[in-house]
Order: C-alpha cells, then structure tokens, then sequence
C-alpha cells in the first residue's frame, strides 16, 4: 500500500483504540511488579501499555541488546490527547515566523527538496524513564526502563531553516509547537522554547526514523531532534516554529520537567525545593538487555551479558559489570559505532560457578569520569526525573 493510504488505515484504527476497550494480554511491570497491559497500536507491535489515550507505551527489556531500536519496538510518549487523526501530506506545512526577515511556510516537498539532507543517530529517553524505581513513589506515569530508544533520524538542520528564514537583530529563543492538542481547553499547548546558543548542526527537523516515514506515533510527518536531551524537547508532529526575543513562560518549561537546582540534596515528599532547573540533558545510564530478570542460566555455562549505555554526547569510557553484588567491577566489551549521541553496546562473558540467585549488576562510565550511582544513591525528586541507578537483573543458576 502507499505510505498515504497505509496512513489513513493506521490512524483511523488509531483512532478507534483510544479511548476504547481492547482485547489485551497483561504482563508485570519490570520494575514495581504491577500489572500492565499489552497491545498492538498501529506500526508497533505488542508493547507495554500505560494508557491509549494519550498513548504511553513501553519497549520491554529485551530490546536494548541492539545499536538501533526497531521502528516497531520503539515506545512512545504523548502528552495531550487530542492527535490529529488526518494529516494531508499535500497541504501539510512548517510555519516559521516571530523575529525573522522572511516568515515561511515550508511544505514536506520543499523540506525534502531544497535544503540539504543530514542524519543523526541519538538515543531518545523519557524524562521518567525507570521512575518507577524511586522510593518512595513519585507521581506520575510509573515507566519501568523503557521509555527510551535509538534510532537514525534523518532531515535538515534546524539551523539550515532558521538562516532561510533570516534571523532579526535581538533573536535569542525559539518555540516549538506540535499539533496535538488538549481535551479540555485550559490546558496548555506542549510547547518548548530554546534557546539560540544552544543551536549545533545536530538539532535537525526529522521526517525520517531508520530508513523509513516516521511512524503515525512518534510524531509523524516531522519531529525536531535534539540529541543529548530528554525528549520532553522532541517536539513531535512539528508545526511552528517561532523565534523571540524574550523567553515565554509556558506550564511545560516553568512548572513540568524540572528538578531541583541542587547536585548534593534530595527532596523529599514533604520538603520540595523552591529552586529549580530544567532536565535538559541527560545524564550517564546503561541497561542490561540480556539477561532478564527471572531467568535461568546454567552452572558454568557461558552467559553473555549484552546491554546499552549512553549518556548527554560527551561518550562511554566503560562499562563495568559485577556479579558479586558490587565487591568487584570488570570492563565489559564495548562498540561504539554510532556515534556520540547513539547507544554504546556492551558484552560481557560470565560464568556462573554458584548454583542460586545471582544480581548481575552494570555501570557506565562517561569519557568526563561521571559513573552511575547505586539506586539509593540517586537524588530524589518528586517528579521522579534523570534516574539513572546502577541496573540490577536477577537470575537463577540451575
């Protein structure tokens, strides 16, 4: 089917999943033990699902052992309801305006066609990837370590627009906004501001993700790419483009998606912090993608212990496994193929010589010396952000 055609029939059934009951399976959540369930959504199979409406799906954990996450696999976070259940390629246009000489409107056609065609590969994380791991509970959507991914985002550089456009004396941000919208008209638009020096020619306008269209749910037709941010940036189903002066107060950038601006105190559910910050980039983590929790390896066979690392672009120095809860640390094997912002890959040979349950334990290290905290150590906060603790799988030696 043409990709227009496929479109209509993934959106329409889109549209008839949320808000509506499905035949689901349930699965535990992998960190809380909770109950969740699992569906198929249009161009993704089976993953583990928080809500439909707005849609919140998590990649289980077996998908981290590879460089690239599957178009399919890969989880999707929504804030606002309302997604547009048509998108007419023809007449679908970027808008750039604010203080800039000429204001465009740039079609797909165009963007495709008249600007120079770049690809980055960068991992895209939650905000409250693994939240569920704080204690005691923070509020809201408690993701296990799925909610991130990697792929080859492929479209022009946003600077590449910005200087079509021209850029007047005085510009100093730049607002983001999507096409989805809230179910009750108070609630604020997502919109994101950045700032002008914070521009690099690896913050693209994408339409592409691993070689294909972008799917219906991680933001078809453009989403913008900011490598080494969390991906409350990521503005999907991109539309507006508005350049200022001065910075806008917006409930996405003031209120949600901040921590405290404090490195050495956590808060706490009854004292929260006054002073605070944006999540911005993220920090070091690293997840095991194989093993997984509850499984059983034998006695002095050779299990080989596969995972992902990343960190803000500034690169993975190591990856330091341990199974014998955190006495010890030996160097994991690394490749580091896709650049700064992709995952690292790592494998690790262990041989299991004590027949019970086993913690095999993984810490990454970036090339500035920051190194994965254990989970207790990680700073509290009540929007239960940036967690990045040591990851712990269990097993059984049979």
């Amino acid at each position: 089917m043409q990709r227009r055609d496929f479109l209509k029939t993934s959106i329409a059934t889109s549209a008839a999943i949320m808000g509506t009951s499905l035949s689901a399976g349930v699965t535990m959540q992998p960190i809380t033990g909770q109950e969740v369930s699992t569906m198929a959504f249009p161009e993704k199979r089976p993953l583990i699902t928080y809500s439909d409406r707005p849609p919140l799906l998590e990649s289980p954990r077996s998908t981290f052992t590879s460089r690239v996450t599957p178009n399919d696999e890969f989880f999707v976070r929504w804030h606002l309801p309302d997604i547009p259940t048509h998108i007419d390629l023809d007449s679908y246009t970027i808008k750039i305006d604010g203080l800039v000489e000429r204001e465009l409107n740039i079609t797909l056609k165009q963007l495709r066609e008249d600007f120079e065609q770049v690809e980055v590969e960068a991992v895209l994380q939650c905000g409250g990837n693994s939240r569920s791991a704080f204690k005691p509970i923070c509020g809201g959507i408690q993701w296990g370590h799925g909610a991130m991914g990697s792929a080859v985002w492929k479209g022009v550089r946003l600077s590449d627009l910005l200087n079509r456009a021209g850029l007047k004396k005085g510009a100093h941000w730049i607002g983001f906004n999507g096409k989805d919208n809230a179910a009750y008209y108070e609630t604020p638009n997502f919109i994101r501001e950045l700032e002008i020096e914070e521009l690099n020619d690896h913050v693209i306008i994408a339409y592409e993700m691993n070689g294909e269209d972008l799917p219906y749910l991680n933001g078809f037709p453009l989403r913008l790419i900011i490598p080494g941010y969390y991906s409350d940036s990521w503005v999907k189903m991109l539309s507006n483009i508005t350049v200022t002066h001065d910075y806008k107060s917006l409930f996405f950038m003031d209120v949600a998606y901040r921590v405290p601006d404090n490195e050495t105190e956590s808060e706490t559910p009854q004292n929260k912090f006054k002073k605070t910050k944006p999540i911005t980039n993220m920090n070091v983590k690293s997840i095991i993608g194989y093993p997984e929790t509850g499984m059983k390896v034998y006695h002095n066979s050779h299990v080989v212990v596969r995972g992902v690392a990343f960190d803000d672009g500034h690169g993975i120095q190591d990856v330091l496994i341990s199974t014998d809860e955190g006495k010890t640390w030996e160097k994991s094997l690394l490749a580091q193929e896709g650049g700064r912002y992709a995952y690292t890959q790592f494998r690790f040979t262990y041989k299991p010589t004590k027949y019970g349950k086993v913690n095999i334990m993984a810490k990454a290290v970036n090339r500035l010396g920051d190194e994965q905290p254990l989970a207790a150590d990680v700073l509290w906060n009540h929007g239960g952000y940036k967690f990045n603790g040591i990851d712990i799988v269990t097993v059984e030696v049979v």
